[in-house]
């Protein structure tokens, strides 16, 4: 592929969270009505361009998963409804999350459109790491970083977030990995 299409399109209502490591944005190709299968293929080419190792979906059905193997992308399904029982849910994915991170991945996180349910899971793993101290805070930083208000249900995911902390914090495990890549 050349011209400037080679590069691909940045997906739609894109926000790094934490710079080079973890963005959000809206499902690849739109949503809904407004979905294009060229307009999902652009982005998809963007993403891994762009060096993403993962793309984590939120979304309750496995739209676009198949895309991602076509890609030659990683991805995991971590389907959350609008409605479900976040205390249960979150602990697990936020290790996962965490996981993937501390792995050194770089990750993409979408759903349908970028709403409540992105917003706040990801204003709940802040939370959840002790990147912010407060569910007031965490969802003040997402709604700076977004440009966008975090309603009800964003709201319920990050109170529902306030779990323990995990053991090893993700800024530790940054620092050893500056400090390991200074040794080359």
């Amino acid at each position: 592929m050349k011209g400037k299409w080679a590069a691909g399109i940045r997906p739609r209502n894109f926000y790094w969270i934490m710079k080079d490591r973890l963005a959000i944005c809206e499902r690849p190709g739109g949503r809904g009505d407004s979905h294009r299968r060229v307009r999902r293929t652009e982005e998809i080419n963007w993403i891994r361009q762009q060096g993403f190792t993962r793309v984590v979906s939120l979304i309750p059905s496995t739209h676009n998963l198949h895309n991602y193997s076509e890609q030659n992308i990683a991805w995991s399904h971590w389907p959350i409804a609008d409605n479900e029982d976040y205390r249960t849910r979150l602990e697990p994915l936020f290790a996962e999350l965490h996981s993937l991170l501390a792995s050194g991945e770089k990750l993409l996180v979408h759903r349908r459109a970028l709403g409540d349910v992105v917003c706040g899971f990801v204003a709940g793993y802040l939370l959840w790491t002790g990147m912010v101290p407060s569910e007031s805070q965490a969802v003040v930083v997402v709604e700076k970083m977004t440009e966008r208000p975090v309603g009800s249900v964003g709201r319920r995911i990050v109170n529902a977030a306030a779990l323990p902390e995990p053991e090893v914090p993700l800024s530790a495990v940054i620092e050893d990995e500056q400090e390991s890549s200074g040794d080359d």
